[in-house]
């Protein structure tokens, strides 16, 4: 235990997640002026937690490591799989679910007393290429501040 307590990439992951996510309240409230606090734990939105966790890691990673450990190529590969899986495969699976939403309420009002019953799907999931750039800048001042004090 006392190993991941002292790992300092495992903790600028865990800072790079959750000041990622502790940061979209409160952007949210800056462009719309109302609180939304489940914002801490939804999935899309600004800036890409998932990018901001896995390249603080990777910037860490770098920084102990060096850009020439096996560690940093994994990371780096990881890196790369997951900024496209948040613009592309997870962006797609949103608009989808919107256009499946929008079909699932028609369907309600024609079938009101029958068999269909009406089920949202989640539509914020993924992220546009604004919000994974955010997350990456994000990331890589976490990780490298991170990794600068715990050194």
């Amino acid at each position: 235990m006392a190993d991941l307590l002292s790992n300092i990439p495992f903790w600028s992951a865990i800072i790079g997640l959750v000041s990622a996510q502790g940061i979209k309240p409160l952007l949210y409230y800056a462009a719309r002026r109302e609180w939304d606090w489940n914002r801490l734990w939804m999935t899309g939105g600004m800036p890409s937690s998932h990018t901001s966790t896995i390249i603080a890691l990777t910037a860490s990673i770098a920084m102990t490591e060096g850009f020439g450990s096996a560690h940093f190529a994994i990371c780096f590969v990881i890196s790369l799989v997951v900024m496209n899986d948040a613009m592309n495969v997870r962006l797609e699976t949103g608009k989808q679910a919107e256009i499946i939403n929008e079909w699932s309420e028609y369907l309600t009002q024609i079938f009101r007393n029958g068999p269909f019953s009406e089920q949202n799907l989640k539509t914020m999931i993924g992220h546009s290429s604004a919000q994974v750039l955010a997350g990456l800048v994000w990331g890589l001042l976490v990780g490298l501040s991170v990794t600068a004090v715990m050194m």
